[in-house]
């Protein structure tokens, strides 16, 4: 969905020719699979981190456009809403210094950011779901000016036939039912996305340890309880995004069991081609664009791809020199704390999907698909709190699982690929901390609630004051 289009309105031949280009493009790397045509590039990572822009009272502030001129930053970007921004990576070969150069990036381009946003009168949070967002704030007056979105909020409701989108999240303890006429919901949700580059020959091993490790990091992670005022998941992000753009397949399924946001009915087969092979079988087009490029490109592809939100995704980007890679999208994880926060989370997942993917024999046999799917929901619902079934039955406490099986096996995986010790121990220590008190970003923000009430704008100033402060959420004092 980064890519940009030229226009937003689409008639019968648009749909057509974006059809046949997307046939002839799935072809085509069916045939660059069989032939070996992949990069076998293997290691190299990046990542995206959503942010809000507020003002002086920590509410969303719209003011994107400002902001990015001001900035002139080629590692930001815009996102759906106009008080929402990315900030990029630059790719690193994991091993070596690389997490600590994901984390001086990362630092370094988050107080340019922030310089930015207080020259403009505001402030920067990394934060899941902003709790000072009111649902009347979700308007189209406030997307993002790009036409992308605009035609991707013209297409959804087509796909509905005008209907309304409906929000419907049981918490724990309130329930929140509302219905939207856009698509602007989605812009309440912000996260923090992990890149893989992978060889092809090893992808699929590599993306199915991904879905495995769904549940531990939506929970290690968590940072999105609380929506227009109510206390709901863990993680709310996860069933906002999923109800946000809530449209499915082809003809009788698009209010069916296909969803264009899915944790998916399975996990990868070889080269993770079968899921190129469903995107063009299952999901009408939503931005039929004509991109102009040859189909060694896979422009309309990947356009496409990017309309379906798994929420662990295949993508295809390039090396350096053009050859065509696969890369593994990790979505699961909020926004935030802070940036020490941030790269431990990546430290802890980059180490145990590379022990999972290398170490770990017949994974799909000794944890079920529908296994690996109810622990995210359930994590995501109840975060460290949350009961999972692992490997060969076994169930626990989802903390108990991190501490002794998902850590160890970050830490064997990242001396594998021979990171620097200093930074394993440092923010594998943070994650052990972490569990240790319990305190990720979502028990912060409920205990804040607890002791002060719904004061959601100083729930905002208190957390932006912490998150400035640099320490690890778990650091973080509760308010008396």
């Amino acid at each position: 969905m980064g890519q940009e289009i030229a226009g937003r309105h689409f008639d019968g031949s648009d749909f057509r020719a974006f059809a046949r280009r997307l046939e002839e493009e799935t072809r085509l790397l069916e045939s660059y699979v069989s032939e070996g045509r992949l990069s076998t590039v293997h290691g190299s990572a990046g990542f995206e981190l959503e942010a809000w822009l507020v003002d002086q009272f920590g509410r969303p502030n719209p003011i994107n456009a400002q902001f990015l001129a001001a900035g002139d930053n080629p590692l930001v970007t815009p996102e759906l809403s106009r008080f929402n921004v990315e900030l990029n990576s630059t790719p690193v070969r994991l091993g070596g210094g690389a997490l600590g150069a994901m984390y001086s990036e990362l630092e370094a381009n988050w107080k340019r950011c922030a310089d930015v946003a207080a020259s403009l009168g505001g402030a920067l949070v990394m934060i899941g779901i902003l709790p000072t967002v009111r649902e009347e704030m979700l308007t189209l007056e406030n997307m993002s000016g790009l036409e992308r979105y605009r035609a991707l909020n013209e297409q959804v409701l087509r796909m509905r036939r005008g209907r309304p989108l409906s929000l419907d999240i049981e918490g724990i303890d309130q329930h929140l039912r509302t219905s939207h006429s856009d698509v602007m919901l989605e812009a309440a949700t912000t996260s923090f996305q992990l890149h893989l580059q992978l060889a092809a020959e090893r992808a699929e091993s590599y993306f199915n340890a991904a879905v495995a490790l769904s549940a531990p990091m939506v929970a290690i992670a968590a940072n999105s309880p609380l929506l227009f005022g109510k206390r709901l998941w863990m993680e709310t992000r996860i069933p906002l995004f999923e109800q946000a753009v809530q449209v499915g397949g082809f003809h009788g399924a698009q209010f069916g069991p296909v969803r264009r946001v899915t944790f998916g009915d399975g996990y990868a087969g070889p080269s993770l081609l079968g899921f190129y092979r469903d995107n063009l079988a299952h999901y009408p087009a939503l931005l039929p664009a004509d991109l102009g490029q040859p189909p060694e490109r896979f422009a309309h592809l990947r356009l496409h791809n990017g309309t379906i939100w798994r929420w662990n995704r295949p993508l295809i980007g390039f090396d350096a020199d053009g050859t065509p890679h696969l890369r593994l999208e990790h979505r699961v994880m909020a926004a935030g704390p802070t940036v020490i926060d941030t790269i431990a989370n990546a430290a802890l997942f980059f180490g145990a999907v590379h022990s999972l993917a290398t170490d770990v024999p017949q994974m799909k046999q000794r944890l079920p698909f529908f296994r690996a799917r109810d622990n995210f929901y359930r994590a995501a619902r109840l975060g460290l709190r949350a009961e999972v079934q692992w490997f060969d039955g076994r169930r626990g406490p989802l903390t108990e699982l991190i501490r002794r099986e998902i850590l160890p096996l970050a830490r064997q995986g990242l001396e594998a690929l021979e990171c620097d010790r200093d930074h394993i121990d440092a923010y594998l220590g943070i994650i052990r901390e972490r569990l240790d008190n319990g305190q990720t970003g979502a028990a912060w923000q409920l205990s804040f609630v607890e002791r002060a009430g719904l004061d959601l704008e100083g729930l905002v100033q208190y957390y932006r004051d912490l998150q400035d402060s640099g320490q690890p959420v778990h650091r973080w004092p509760r308010i008396n």
